[in-house]
């Protein structure tokens, strides 16, 4: 055995008897020039981190650019309104670069989808219009798809059918095409507003969340096939204490499982996290009281199997924190801000090599100009104690199909297997790995083995036909 693969292991060991020392660093603040209150990031297929900011910048229309893991800013992409007004998360394309979009702004003033090359260059895809069939502020992250294609919402429908949204595929090239609508019947039965993409799920259909809408008007979680199949699983506040409204993506668990949360509403009007399975049994795992946190925003799972997530604001206080959740719903808070380090974290990730990052709207350095009382927002990392692991770019595939694998710090590879079966590869730098998925190969981990040892990647592989 390799001696990071026994690091991974002896650490997991570790974390079966007693929790791991946390280590929170504050990496950077954030400023006018950087652009203010960022909302997304991630990783890149170079190691670092590409971040969003949707304020502020050159033309205050928002910026994307890229941060070291220890803090030094880079790489400044400046939207100008015409080309984009706040822009989401960005997503990492098959051919290797980054696609995302606006809420506001391009050509139609409805928001834009762009392309964002990994050296720098960005380019206006699709313009959303106000009065367009197609919708209208486009949100979150898009959705990668088996096809090479991305799935994302808008927020609104058209002039005629406002805020109720719709879904939509678009591909590398911009051709856009919108595959439901919401609402299209009275009372709303589907769902309205959705404020977050679908995610892929694992058996190659689309979940997402509306915030209002279903049988109860509290919103609803909805499946959808990509030839636009629409099924509600479940529609929230149909009892007392219901969560409502949820905004954030969902996540599935290694369990199968889909994971959300409601910013506010639940049993003590502080939010929620909820459990919901693919045929629609709904449960919720925990209802924030204010003392544990308030108004949790997007949750992720880590390596560890635990739930992590951020609050807007804990104790009264609306600085916020860092949780973790184990999939039972225990939680533990493991960082409260406190302005200085940052204000309202938005959301977190975990990089392959174990650590959790992550940035928040507000606070820093308050000498920004934007709101001298907020800041401008910041970065920071916190150490759990996880080891490092690969992941899959995009995490299904057919037989033959690419795809990229992330980690970091590659060293002398040796072999790429998917579930056993061994694969080509190419080895793009010490973060990046180019290979297909291998003729036998069946749904389960990949694995990267290399002269310090073997990584296995954080989720399964999902073998498509």
């Amino acid at each position: 055995m390799g001696v990071r693969q026994w690091t991974v292991v002896f650490l997991c060991a570790v974390f079966a008897v007693a929790s791991h020392a946390q280590t929170f660093t504050s990496l950077a603040s954030f400023s006018d020039q950087t652009g203010a209150e960022p909302q997304f990031l991630g990783q890149r297929t170079d190691g670092t981190l590409w971040i969003t900011a949707s304020s502020e910048g050159a033309y205050d229309c928002g910026t994307a650019f890229q941060a070291t893991l220890v803090g030094n800013l880079s790489g400044f992409r400046n939207f100008k309104c015409t080309n984009g007004d706040g822009p989401q998360g960005l997503t990492l394309g098959k051919d290797g670069n980054y696609y995302g979009v606006t809420f506001f702004g391009g050509s139609g003033n409805g928001g834009t989808v762009f392309k964002l090359t990994s050296g720098g260059a960005l380019s206006v895809l699709y313009d959303f219009t106000l009065d367009g069939i197609t919708g209208s502020g486009p949100v979150g992250t898009l959705a990668l798809g088996p096809d090479g294609n991305f799935y994302g919402a808008t927020y609104s429908s058209s002039s005629s059918n406002s805020y109720m949204g719709t879904l939509f595929k678009v591909t590398p090239s911009g051709t856009l095409t919108t595959f439901y609508t919401f609402c299209l019947v009275y009372g709303c039965p589907d769902g309205l507003q959705p404020y977050s993409s679908p995610i892929l799920g694992r058996d190659g259909n689309f979940y997402g969340t509306t915030c209002g809408g279903g049988a109860h008007g509290g919103g609803t979680v909805y499946k959808i096939t990509p030839q636009g199949k629409l099924t509600t699983l479940y529609s929230l506040g149909g009892f007392a204490g219901d969560p409502t409204c949820p905004t954030a993506p969902l996540i599935q668990g290694t369990d199968g499982n889909f994971y959300g949360t409601t910013g506010q509403s639940g049993a003590y009007n502080y939010g929620a996290v909820f459990k919901v399975s693919p045929s629609g049994t709904f449960t919720v795992l925990h209802n924030f009281d204010n003392t544990d946190g308030y108004n949790p925003i997007e949750l992720m799972q880590a390596t560890d199997g635990n739930l992590y997530g951020t609050t807007g604001g804990i104790d009264n206080q609306d600085t916020g924190s860092i949780f973790q959740m184990s999939l039972a719903g225990n939680i533990t808070t493991l960082h409260t801000f406190d302005g200085t380090d940052g204000t309202n974290p938005i959301m977190l990730i975990q990089h392959t090599n174990g650590v959790l990052y992550g940035v928040t709207a507000g606070g820093g350095d308050v000498s920004c100009a934007y709101d001298p009382s907020y800041g401008c927002g910041t970065i920071f990392s916190l150490d759990v104690g996880l080891g490092p692991f690969v992941e899959m770019v995009p995490n299904h595939g057919a037989v033959g199909a690419s795809v990229i694998i992330l980690g970091t710090n590659f060293q002398g590879v040796k072999s790429v297997s998917f579930n056993g079966i061994e694969a080509q590869f190419t080895v793009k730098s010490s973060s990046a790995i180019l290979t297909t998925v291998p003729l036998g190969a069946m749904t389960g981990k990949v694995t990267v083995a290399d002269s310090n040892g073997t990584l296995r990647s954080n989720v399964s592989f999902t073998v498509t036909k």
